[in-house]
């Protein structure tokens, strides 16, 4: 069955979203931006979002369904330090953050809902 083009572009857009945050959480805390000089240990921060990428590529409903939620915790921490970090380039990036978390929220809410209507759908 071929797949809803609005479906495939949301999880287009989830699956970018999620590796995005990946990537700007090591860059940020490695490289770019680290709390301590040479790279910080809070890198491991991005860990947890490893875990969904696997439910999110085999298109898993329940997988969208809980980082929706688990999003948020991320997006705190990017306004937290997008607004308090005295660094510019860190507050860009929290804020770089916090966008990717709204773009992957609205990602996930979306596929959710039209997957959803697509099945009750006679």
């Amino acid at each position: 069955m071929p797949l809803n083009p609005s479906i495939a572009l949301t999880r287009r857009l989830a699956v970018a979203c999620l590796i995005a945050l990946i990537a700007l959480g090591l860059a940020w805390e490695l490289w770019l931006a680290p709390l301590r000089p040479g790279g910080s240990l809070w890198a491991i921060k991005v860990l947890p979002l490893c875990i969904p990428l696997a439910g999110i590529l085999k298109n898993r409903m329940y997988t969208y369904r809980w980082l929706s939620l688990m999003v948020w915790l991320y997006f705190a921490e990017g306004m937290v330090r997008a607004t308090s970090d005295p660094s510019s380039l860190s507050a860009a990036l929290g804020w770089g953050q916090s966008l990717l978390c709204v773009g992957l929220f609205v990602a996930c809410a979306m596929h959710v809902r039209t997957r959803l209507r697509a099945v009750a759908e006679p």
